[in-house]
């Protein structure tokens, strides 16, 4: 996330309203669009639900090259 400077409140936001869900497994990865933050694309979020808790595993926005557009 430091990385990417990508606050707590924005993985909170994903997680919590995503534009688009898939699950691979037992991970959840979700994607949401903040507009005016990293340069219109997507950010995906991939966490997994231990014990009541949600784990992020990985944070960072998406590339042009690997994003289709939420339907």
């Amino acid at each position: 996330m430091r990385l990417y400077e990508i606050s707590q409140e924005e993985v909170e936001e994903a997680v919590s309203k995503p534009d688009k869900i898939d699950i691979e497994s037992n991970r959840k990865v979700v994607y949401k669009i903040f507009a005016q933050r990293f340069k219109g694309m997507p950010l995906k979020v991939v966490y997994v639900k231990e014990e009541g808790d949600v784990v992020i595993l990985s944070a960072y926005p998406l590339k042009k090259s690997y994003w289709r557009e939420v339907p």
